[in-house]
């Protein structure tokens, strides 16, 4: 979850890693740090809070090295302090690591070191990482380049846990090793430089090309070479990649916040989420990347759905809409759950994963046990070669650009619409009619233009978000497709206001949520044109009959009685398909304007990182 940089080339490290980590701080941002090899010596500056109370610390000290590495963290062994930020230095001096993960046998390993004569001053699991490679460095026998690098390699062999790590050794000047296990690391290949890092938005400015490390590798950086090899001293051949995002897309433009960029990029991203899939008699979608025949689609039974936050609640909808138009039974998981749980599953069950990184540990556990279990899967992610992209059997890339802000907004979009579309593919190889597969097509190619009418309302939403923004408690409700939207409204709403926040089926209030209702706690409540606007319309009189403030979402031709809400959003009249994203539109702007109203830091709210690369 942490941020990892790390740079060896002909330019002083320290600008490099600290303009790293300011496009990494979404990672963490409990603490940052830095070390850079000088004069022989780790020069290592670490301070709590943000990035920039690093640079004040890194400003007016003489840091010219050429070799570095650096850190964003987000706390899970111990508390946010300087000395449990991150490097952490080797008792002795030598060693120098910046760690994403867990180390769960670190207890084990720490007693074994504290007889060996090394001593602790942090709380973490990391800084026993940093002297276990020393005390494998001073037993090395080899004393050439291989010395540091098979002191990481043996130190790595007795470590239980995940991680992704930098490492810097005092007395090799040219050498910036790093390895990965269960948490993301690449390497960026510069012109006469060579980066580390934990995201490629840190080194998207100097370069596009990059190999993505697998699981069990270590990467050997010099000034004018690198070689990746495994734990267990297999030579590995490197992919060079190349990034398909520019610098602009990780910078801020004209927009206050990362979030509310992204907000407003929705209609380009879903229009490249759609771009070349649809056929060309214009009655199904396409995927290139499915690897399976329309046969074997044929024999599916069941799909199963995993993912995790805000991913979870398109699996939500992805059941909602595949169950409706192809006619497939689909389950939906938690994939912390699914993973530990002995699910009895039917032999003809295709296992789908949702995630924006490609990196969430837990949707990434849930597809090896899937694999694990001979289940075929699937998924949907945005980042070429992340490790569930790599690891799945097939799956379908989302194209919707970086997501910067923590809380996301243009991939959960796209996780919808893409989902709708794997409906409409599975639909037609069923008992969709061409004519009902035609009409669903051309209103997924409308969902850009109609996002866009909704954005164009952002003021009108501005205003209510003003009125609300000293609530404290808030409630959402919606009935089928929109009771995942309401939970995704609920969430957005904790996420960046910190406003405690529920989602609910709407005819659920009278089984104990409606309890809640009094003039301050106000519902939001997802109603567009349906089978089950009347009833919605129901469930919000007995809250009016309750003092309960009302916010209504819905469509601009609904027989919405006049005077029913306090406050009413217009959705445009669409295809029922599209109401799922039709209606998470208002609900972002919603959350976004109320937290900003509230002066809080949207791009960062406390406690959150964006991917959860840790249990």
């Amino acid at each position: 979850m942490c941020g990892i940089v790390g740079y060896i080339g002909k330019q002083k490290a320290s600008p490099i890693l600290l303009e790293g980590l300011k496009r990494l701080e979404y990672r963490g941002y409990d603490s940052a740090g830095l070390t850079v090899h000088q004069n022989a010596r780790l020069e290592t500056v670490k301070k709590t809070g943000r990035v920039d109370h690093l640079v004040r610390a890194v400003d007016g000290q003489s840091l010219s090295g050429r070799l570095g590495i650096s850190h964003t963290r987000w706390a899970t062994h111990g508390s946010v302090t300087d000395a449990n930020a991150h490097p952490h230095l080797s008792s002795d001096g030598r060693i120098s690591i910046v760690h994403n993960g867990v180390i769960e046998n670190h207890r084990n390993i720490k007693r074994f070191l504290v007889a060996q004569g090394y001593s602790f001053c942090s709380e973490t699991d990391s800084e026993v990482l940093a002297n276990l490679i020393s005390y494998h460095y001073e037993k090395e026998t080899a004393r050439d380049q291989t010395r540091f690098v098979e002191s990481v390699r043996k130190a790595l062999k007795h470590i239980e846990g995940t991680f992704g790590i930098a490492v810097l050794c005092a007395e090799c000047p040219d050498q910036l090793l790093g390895a990965r296990r269960g948490s993301p690391l690449i390497v960026g290949i510069g012109d006469g430089e060579y980066l580390l890092a934990s995201d490629v938005a840190a080194v998207i400015s100097r370069t596009q090309n990059v190999v993505y490390l697998k699981d069990n590798e270590i990467v050997a950086l010099c000034p004018d070479n690198f070689s990746i090899s495994t734990i267990n001293l297999e030579d590995v051949d490197p992919i060079v990649s190349r990034i398909d995002w520019s610098i602009d897309e990780v910078e801020l433009g004209a927009h206050p916040h990362f979030m509310e960029k992204e907000i407003f990029e929705q209609p380009t991203a879903l229009e490249n989420s759609m771009r070349g899939r649809f056929a060309a008699d214009g009655s199904t979608a396409n995927f290139g990347g499915l690897n399976l025949s329309p046969q074997e689609w044929r024999q599916v039974d069941r799909l199963l759905f995993c993912a995790c936050g805000t991913a979870w609640h398109a699996c939500l909808v992805a059941e909602y809409l595949i169950e409706r138009y192809a006619r497939i039974p689909v389950e939906v998981e938690y994939a912390s759950e699914f993973r530990y749980r002995n699910a009895p599953l039917e032999k003809n069950t295709l296992v789908f994963v949702i995630s924006q990184s490609g990196e969430t540990i837990d949707t990434l556990a849930a597809l090896r046990e899937a694999q694990r279990k001979g289940f075929r899967t699937l998924a949907i992610t945005n980042v070429v070669g992340s490790t569930i992209a790599r690891e799945a059997d097939g799956g379908i890339y989302q194209h919707v650009g970086p997501e910067i802000g923590v809380a996301s907004t243009k991939a959960f979009t796209s996780q919808i619409l893409l989902s709708a579309m794997v409906a409409l593919y599975l639909g037609r190889l069923r008992d969709m009619s061409y004519t009902d597969g035609v009409g669903l097509a051309e209103a997924l190619k409308g969902v850009p233009a109609l996002v866009d009418r909704i954005l164009r309302e952002n003021g009108h939403i501005q205003e209510i978000a003003r009125r609300y923004s000293g609530y404290e408690d808030m409630l959402f409700l919606g009935r089928q497709s929109m009771f995942p939207i309401a939970l995704e409204g609920a969430l957005k709403l904790k996420e960046i206001s910190y406003i405690h926040a529920e989602g609910y089926p709407a005819a659920e209030m009278k089984h104990g949520p409606i309890a809640l209702i009094s003039d301050r706690c106000p519902s939001v409540f997802l109603a567009p044109q349906t089978e089950t606007f009347h009833k919605v319309l129901a469930n919000i009189q007995e809250i009016k009959a309750r003092n309960g403030k009302v916010i209504a979402v819905a469509s601009e031709s609904a027989p919405f009685p006049e005077g029913l809400a306090d406050d009413r959003i217009v959705l445009p009249d669409a295809h029922e398909a599209l109401h799922p994203i039709l209606a998470t539109i208002p609900v972002q702007l919603l959350s976004y304007y109320i937290a900003v109203e509230r002066g809080l830091d949207v791009d960062k709210p406390r406690n959150l990182a964006k991917s959860v690369t840790v249990e």
